[in-house]
């Protein structure tokens, strides 16, 4: 039984079955107020795919996380109260939407993050040569690498609608939110607009290296080399664009912009290496929930060969061997490195990791999601 109060409508009280069939999807709602404002609002929610509830009507059928169904029905409530009945409101607030979702916010923040521990770290090493102006270039900066990170996650929602309506059916293309046309105009502004940003502030060198991003993202995705058929391929491309390529490239231009050579520096070393590694585990992981869409389409991934347990456990053990060296590093380079706090924060991370590991075996992992040895 759910009580729901929203935006959308009046209060309703409802019995929904988050993993109901699709026959039965409707949930039974009594409105406290059956008037003629409450089917209207009810509609333009449905009109979003989106029940009274925290439910999708069309989604039931198809177990979607919650939180999915959460942030969809209040993104879709938040339009109709923010649009009301204007239409042109509306359209432009489902497609602010739609691109926002286009952009997988989810690798913005590890951009974003990544990014930032780099920049932090130069300045913290030249404190000294910190100046005002440099703000609006590292904000230039981080606008160019998120037009990269739109345009390389783009151009694959592109070439991979038909896998997406199995996968990941909420993306934009794939729930027909935005059109191949718009996405292609946004993935061509996204990768001209990086591109002028980088090569007006950070000079050749830098812009030779995001081009090289680029090009590894567009052949990643794009047919005939497509090279997210191969495995080994497709994990080498990821880890070199989100792991060396980023933090060298990023730390380089900071370094550049304060006027200095580049030089490598033991915490910079362990930064670009340990966010390496887990861009390697993010790449040979990142495919465990699409095993189903992956083999509709043959498209050969290491989850499809060798089965999702023993994936996720390969990722597992990757990210502990992470850890465990950066409790080593801490221990044999106390120069460089704040043992008090890498190593309790490691030592902790790692336990954790173990621990969910052990959830997962204990929850027979295989039985959720199927091993396909």
């Amino acid at each position: 039984m759910e009580l729901s109060l929203s935006h959308c409508s009046s209060l309703t009280i409802s019995a929904v079955n988050p993993h109901c069939k699709a026959s039965s999807c409707l949930p039974k709602a009594i409105p406290s107020k059956l008037n003629a404002k409450h089917f209207d609002l009810s509609s333009k929610c449905s009109r979003y795919g989106v029940s009274v509830g925290l439910y999708n009507y069309s989604s039931c059928s198809k177990h979607v996380p919650s939180t999915k169904f959460k942030r969809n029905s209040i993104w879709a409530c938040s339009q109709v109260d923010a649009a009301g009945s204007d239409p042109m409101l509306n359209k432009i607030s489902t497609f602010r939407d739609a691109c926002w979702r286009f952009l997988r916010p989810h690798t913005i923040r590890g951009t974003a993050l990544g990014s930032a521990a780099l920049v932090g770290r130069a300045l913290i090493e030249n404190s000294n040569l910190i100046k005002l102006s440099l703000v609006l270039k590292a904000f230039s900066g981080l606008i160019a690498l998120i037009c990269g990170n739109g345009y390389i996650v783009g151009i694959n929602q592109i070439y991979d609608i038909g896998i997406d309506k199995v996968n990941k059916p909420y993306l934009p293309i794939a729930a027909g939110d935005l059109s191949v046309q718009s996405a292609w105009f946004l993935v061509i502004f996204f990768a001209v607009t990086g591109l002028l940003m980088v090569g007006y502030n950070f000079g050749p060198f830098i812009t030779s290296l995001y081009s090289l991003g680029l090009f590894l993202g567009t052949i990643y995705s794009v047919p005939p080399l497509r090279m997210k058929r191969f495995p080994v391929a497709a994990f080498l491309i990821i880890a070199t664009v989100r792991g060396f390529l980023l933090n060298f490239g990023v730390y380089y231009a900071t370094r550049a912009a304060l006027g200095l050579p580049f030089q490598w520096s033991a915490p910079v070393a362990f930064i670009t290496t340990f966010v390496t590694l887990f861009a390697l585990v993010i790449a040979i992981t990142k495919d465990l929930p699409d095993v189903e869409g992956d083999r509709k389409f043959q498209i050969s991934t290491l989850a499809t060969k060798l089965g999702v347990r023993n994936i996720a456990f390969l990722g597992s053990g990757l990210l502990l061997v992470n850890y465990v060296a950066a409790v080593l590093a801490a221990i044999y380079m106390p120069q460089a490195f704040r043992r008090s706090l890498m190593i309790p924060a490691h030592i902790f991370l790692g336990l954790c990791l173990v621990f969910q590991a052990w959830v997962l075996e204990q929850a027979n992992y295989t039985k959720v999601m199927p091993n396909f040895t």
